[in-house]
């Protein structure tokens, strides 16, 4: 867990001068009476397809067809689709015929380490995601701490810099590295790390991405989700989890869909209504046995129990 430290009075009102990180507070989320929350969107995040191993402008008109809105896939996809030599405008073309929006994409750089050597390659590895994502139409990346998951814990003064250090980097490409949550890591484990981070960096882009699976794993809960809105967090990873294993050692691969575990997901989501609503929940899910199934029975359980579980009260 990242060493809180003490954030200044100083700092926390920069973020509210800048109107970015700041969108994390309550206070910025006054709820207008008889105004009615926008309602959620529905994406699919791709590492649940993963185990079906199909490129991505194979897996698009299946997603499509299931009633997803949007798509988040994975850098390496990306990857994959321009070494075979195509454009990804052609991709982003096809992704527009099917009406999907591209609203993240899920990368590893490991731009937060502590040794500089591999920090500087990772955020030269961040360069060429960004660029690659500019050219497929997107404006957000995950930013998870991959390569600071263990020792040494990295202290928030350290952590901010850093994130800062990234997204002004987005600044030139237009895209916003979103901080995301990992239950398992030592840094940025916590949702009280990643908020504290997105205070101090003091940037107005700053924001991140939560999931339901690591606000348990980290330990956070979920009340918290009361204080964002959804500028703050307009991506959010929705799944569900087990009574068991115990959280100690459950994993990502013990992930279930929406309303198979005991998650509170009516409490949740109606956090995520309280802030004006309109995030966009996208399903990530790395259960192997769904990977024994059929991908169209995948694609359409998921976006079932997703629905069902807004529409419960």
């Amino acid at each position: 867990m990242i060493d809180m430290g003490r954030i200044s009075r100083r700092a926390m009102m920069a973020s509210v001068g800048t109107g970015g990180a700041a969108t994390a507070l309550a206070a910025s989320r006054t709820v207008v009476p008889g105004l009615k929350p926008q309602p959620f969107r529905f994406c699919l995040n791709t590492g649940t397809l993963r185990g079906f191993k199909l490129p991505l402008d194979q897996q698009l008109p299946l997603i499509a067809k299931a009633g997803y809105q949007a798509v988040e896939p994975w850098v390496s996809e990306l990857t994959d689709y321009t070494k075979a030599g195509r454009p990804l405008r052609d991709l982003r073309k096809r992704m527009a015929d099917l009406g999907l929006t591209v609203e993240s994409a899920i990368g590893f750089s490991k731009w937060i380490a502590e040794e500089e050597k591999v920090r500087a390659e990772g955020i030269e590895q961040l360069k060429r995601e960004m660029d690659l994502l500019s050219q497929l139409g997107a404006t957000r990346i995950a930013a998870p701490p991959a390569g600071a998951t263990g020792e040494p814990e990295i202290h928030l003064k350290k952590a901010a810099e850093r994130y800062r250090a990234i997204l002004e980097l987005g600044d030139s490409f237009g895209i916003v590295p979103l901080l995301e949550l990992w239950g398992f890591s030592r840094n940025l484990g916590r949702l009280a790390d990643v908020l504290s981070v997105l205070l101090e960096c003091s940037h107005p882009k700053a924001g991140l991405i939560a999931d339901v699976y690591h606000l348990y794993k980290g330990g956070s809960g979920f009340e918290g989700l009361r204080l964002l809105s959804a500028g703050c967090m307009p991506v959010f990873h929705l799944n569900d989890y087990p009574a068991q294993p115990e959280r100690e050692k459950i994993s990502d691969a013990d992930r279930v869909f929406p309303g198979d575990g005991v998650a509170p997901l009516s409490s949740i989501l109606n956090s995520l209504r309280a802030s004006g609503g309109g995030q966009v929940l996208s399903l990530e899910l790395f259960n192997r046995s769904y990977w024994q199934k059929d991908v169209r029975w995948v694609l359409a359980t998921g976006i079932e129990k997703m629905k069902a579980a807004v529409r419960r009260p």
